[in-house]
């Protein structure tokens, strides 16, 4: 299909860097105002409780200088030492969450922001989409104005966003517009991937492999459509029975598929061996309908967000195994975009909006909106973030590559947390 071009590239005036206020508390200070430490140990169903943490860090030894060079130099000798140095780091950055802050903050959307994701390479520059089909490339280490692409308004959400990882001056994007397509930061567009030609029908998820070059997009009916970079379909199948709210592929083998969807099942798809709707691997229910599915940046593990009170770890090797079960509000609402979890690229830690739910059984008066940190084995709450003067339910929270920087979507805000020395330095 011809490239068309798309309404026309602006700058957006309103982003504003926020400095941190002397006002401003830590959570820490938050303290009084929060529910203390309470965790289960795990036990036989392997649940665990997601009370607040603020006095988690007490516990935490951070490894001395002189341990990780130990630790590294052992490692280059050939010994067995990476599992406790990489505890070791993962210690030390969650001791180092303290100092986080919002240090930028924009609101370039006349509606709510719905999809975020970092370049793959520059560690201060990702895109944002809205509901209304907007889309924002914004660099936060720069005083240039972001780059903004002005949407349809009504009826345009963007449901998924990704860099083309084989030119990232592309990106790709899924919408309610009806298409998954493959655009500039010009406005143009460079190919449509897909395309419902019906109101009735919109493509709600997407995911991109560099390796294998496929493009992979889930729509509202349950239909998941596979094709190659060059816009060729592969298959279209009805995988589910509704709507498929995330596709996700295994990053160390692509040709490992999960898919999530409303009708309350994650399924588990081998791309070379897709027949029809019934050649899953495996089928994994669950309670209530599913938000997303995101496999770990090593692969080993599957991280699900129902949308109701539970996030889910399942181990890629043992899909029979049950899965370690954490208790977390972030309830579904219409005019809410829903909440997904998702992992830290560096650690096997779990990043997730807390939306506090009075009939939640740990819930407790005046709860706060917290962004809750989870260690991915142990499933326990290892810290809680939060700024008093953005206190609004916060839905999706992503850090970027190198693992320093979070970038959060609470309504029509954009928020960028790094430490406190960082933001001042930016």
């Amino acid at each position: 299909m011809a490239p068309r071009k798309r309404p026309e590239t602006q700058k957006t005036p309103e982003v504003a860097v926020r400095p941190k206020s002397k006002r401003s508390r830590s959570p820490r200070e938050l303290e009084p105002e929060a529910k203390k430490l309470c965790v289960k140990g795990p036990g036989s169903s392997r649940r665990f409780d997601s009370g607040c943490l603020w006095a988690g860090l007490a516990s935490l030894q951070v490894p001395p200088p002189s341990s990780i060079v130990r630790a590294l130099h052992h490692h280059k000798l050939g010994n067995a030492v990476w599992p406790s140095l990489q505890q070791g780091l993962q210690q030390a950055f969650l001791h180092s969450l303290a100092s986080y802050r919002i240090f930028q903050k924009a609101a370039p959307f006349d509606r709510r922001a719905t999809s975020l994701t970092w370049h793959p390479t520059h560690p201060s520059t990702l895109a944002v989409g809205s509901k209304g089909g907007d889309i924002m490339l914004w660099n936060f280490g720069i005083k240039d104005k972001p780059t903004f692409i002005k949407g349809i308004g009504a009826g345009g959400s963007i449901t998924g966003l990704k860099f083309n990882p084989l030119d990232t001056n592309q990106f790709f994007t899924s919408s309610m517009e009806g298409t998954t397509r493959l655009q500039d930061f010009k406005g143009n567009t460079v190919r449509v991937f897909a395309s419902s030609d019906t109101c009735n029908v919109w493509f709600c998820s997407l995911d991109v492999s560099a390796r294998s070059r496929m493009v992979v997009t889930g729509d509202n009916v349950g239909h998941v459509i596979l094709l190659n970079m060059d816009g060729r379909e592969l298959w279209n199948l009805r995988m589910h029975k509704k709507k498929v709210t995330h596709v996700a592929l295994n990053p160390c083998c692509d040709w490992f598929l999960a898919t999530a969807s409303v009708d309350q099942t994650v399924k588990i798809w081998d791309l070379r061996q897709v027949r029809g709707k019934s050649s899953f691997l495996h089928s994994l229910p669950h309670s209530h309908p599913v938000n997303a599915a995101c496999f770990s940046p090593d692969g080993a593990q599957l991280l699900t967000t129902d949308q109701k009170s539970e996030l889910r770890v399942y181990s890629a090797s043992q899909w029979d195994c049950p899965p370690s079960l954490i208790p977390h509000p972030h309830r579904h609402f219409q005019h809410l975009t829903p909440i997904k979890a998702t992992w830290h690229p560096r650690y096997n830690l779990i990043v997730v909006g807390r939306y506090p739910d009075p009939n939640f059984k740990s819930c407790t008066p005046h709860e706060l909106r917290t962004i809750d940190v989870f260690d991915g084995n142990s499933g326990k709450m290892m810290f809680q973030l939060y700024d008093p003067e953005s206190s609004g339910i916060i839905s999706l929270n992503e850090f970027n590559p190198m693992g320093d920087t979070l970038a959060s979507v609470m309504g029509y805000h954009i928020l960028i947390w790094s430490q406190e020395e960082a933001g001042m330095r930016t």
